[in-house]
């Protein structure tokens, strides 16, 4: 077990007095976890990149090293988690890492196989036949010039297929490629081939999106829910009780961590965490705690694991 070195003094007191408080009154050394976002929590933007901030991943791995489990809970899907976080999460756990992905659709683990990273499934919910028609006429919809304006992201059972996207302008094809680099596949057919496609296989999620020059987010950064499919009830919290019950977790004994109205788990968690968002409605069921920035989660962390080292010695 790793010596907890360094001296955090970012959280405000009544924060860490709370924090204590949770920490006394629940059975997170036993039967707790930590559930946490992505991108906005758990990692950010730094110079066009990606990454998990060192005081974040030191609050991770204090977490790990007294022996309580980390899930990450997020929209994004399986490949992109491991060709963007694989390594350096895995550094961090040196274990299996639990994962809700797309939200709250697939639940599995991102496990290492000799030098590559695959994708465990342990449960999926695609979309039916008819949340797939659906989405079909409510694309049908759009007419004229905004048809052009509309791309649709899908995301097969199969993760190695990765994130597919479609546009009816064939032209529009080289713009996305370079614009979401993360898509495996751009293509262009007729709305009734579309269809076919996505039927011709279990799909996790889709996302709508009205594809404007001035939008220049990533697929999974969006968080307008009306804009993602899922399985009818399926979502961040339903995906975050499925994996609670397999990893044989209890949620009311756990802290969760978000930053968006998509982060619905944080009602379900004993220690509800708001990262960087003071708006946000979800309250935990012992208590919320409101953090400015991500570093101040990896503050969070860190304390909590110094409290549990305590008294495991």
């Amino acid at each position: 077990m790793a010596e907890l070195l360094y001296d955090f003094d970012m959280l405000t007191k009544d924060n860490e007095e709370r924090l204590e408080i949770f920490f006394s009154n629940s059975s997170f050394k036993t039967r707790g976890a930590v559930i946490t976002d992505l991108d906005g929590t758990a990692v950010h933007e730094f110079q066009g990149k990606t990454i998990i901030h060192k005081d974040v991943e030191l609050g991770l791995k204090f977490i790990y090293d007294v022996g309580r489990p980390v899930v990450i809970n997020t929209l994004r899907f399986p490949l992109s988690v491991i060709r963007t976080f694989g390594l350096d999460w895995y550094k961090i756990s040196n274990n299996p890492i639990p994962v809700v992905l797309l939200n709250g659709s697939q639940l599995g683990f991102i496990s290492r196989a000799g030098d590559e990273f695959v994708f465990e499934q342990l449960k999926s919910y695609p979309i039916t036949t008819d949340e797939i028609h659906d989405v079909v006429n409510k694309v049908r919809g759009f007419k004229g010039a905004d048809s052009d304006d509309i791309i649709l992201f899908y995301y097969p059972e199969d993760w190695k297929k990765g994130e597919i996207i479609w546009t009816l302008n064939a032209q529009r094809i080289p713009y996305l490629q370079k614009k979401y680099p993360s898509a495996s596949t751009v293509l262009s057919i007729p709305l009734p081939a579309l269809a076919t496609e996505l039927l011709s296989g279990n799909v996790c999620m889709i996302l709508l999106l009205i594809d404007l020059p001035a939008d220049k987010l990533m697929a999974y950064q969006h968080t307008k829910r009306s804009n993602f499919v899922t399985h009818r009830g399926i979502n961040k919290l339903s995906g975050a009780e499925k994996i609670a019950e397999l990893l044989d977790i209890d949620l009311r004994h756990s802290i969760g961590a978000g930053d968006s109205d998509m982060d619905n788990f944080l009602n379900a968690v004993g220690l509800s965490v708001h990262v960087g968002n003071p708006n946000l409605p979800f309250l935990g069921t012992t208590d919320t705690i409101r953090l400015a920035t991500f570093i101040e989660f990896g503050n969070l962390l860190y304390k909590f694991a110094e409290m549990q080292q305590a008294v495991l010695k």
